[in-house]
């Protein structure tokens, strides 16, 4: 499917890719330089930084999952809130669930989501994805990062990145919109679905045992 590319940089460059969640704190601190990067700047930075690590290694990075999923979460991971995502996938859920069912759930549902897109950045190149002007009218809190992704055809399909200040004062990705379709709420929808079906600890569950064909199920369940 033509669009399939263009997901899985999508929900790559999102952030899509999180470590377990513990994994964060451990992570180094951002270089000084870093901490001053707009959100533009930031996203051409991480497709610049992709480009490099990815051309030229595509067979390799193929029969190499752990290092092909390595290289994502080393250039994106300091620049995702993955907390801040999962509670807004959990929806309403999040309110209910406990500290630990929270934190299985960002771990389980992000380290499915690389497992199931990351092979398909193996197509990226660098100059797929062309950051365009900021709008006038962003805000010190909440600013988006409008893009267009080159597909292998020519077309160009409208990608946004949604930023927010995270608790550490970074600018940080939450939210990925493909022609005009949230991320968030497109798996929000696919989540309480299932877990309305089942429960919360099963979905985990599932996610922990299955992976990227967790992913599966939940899409052919749910409202994407």
């Amino acid at each position: 499917m033509m669009r399939t590319f263009a997901f899985a940089l999508a929900v790559t460059l999102a952030g899509a890719t999180a470590t377990p969640v513990a994994a964060q704190t451990a992570a180094p601190a951002l270089p000084a330089a870093a901490t001053q990067q707009t959100p533009q700047q930031i996203v051409q930075s991480i497709a610049d930084q992709l480009g490099q690590a990815i051309e030229g290694h595509q067979a390799e990075l193929k029969n190499d999952r752990p290092k092909l999923i390595a290289i994502i979460n080393r250039i994106l991971l300091p620049h995702f809130d993955v907390q801040y995502a999962s509670l807004l996938v959990l929806g309403r859920y999040a309110r209910t669930a406990t500290p630990q069912q929270r934190e299985r759930f960002a771990r389980a549902f992000y380290d499915s989501i690389t497992q199931r897109y990351a092979e398909g950045l193996l197509n990226y190149t660098r100059g797929r994805v062309q950051v365009l002007p900021a709008r006038a009218g962003g805000d010190d809190r909440r600013q988006i990062v409008r893009t267009e992704v080159v597909l292998n055809d020519g077309k160009k399909v409208a990608v946004d990145y949604v930023f927010h200040r995270a608790l550490n004062g970074q600018w940080q990705a939450y939210d990925v919109i493909i022609e005009g379709i949230s991320y968030i709420a497109n798996f929000r929808s696919q989540v309480g679905e299932e877990i309305r079906r089942s429960s919360l600890d099963a979905l985990i569950t599932r996610l922990e045992s299955q992976g990227g064909k967790a992913i599966d199920t939940l899409k052919q369940g749910g409202a994407g």
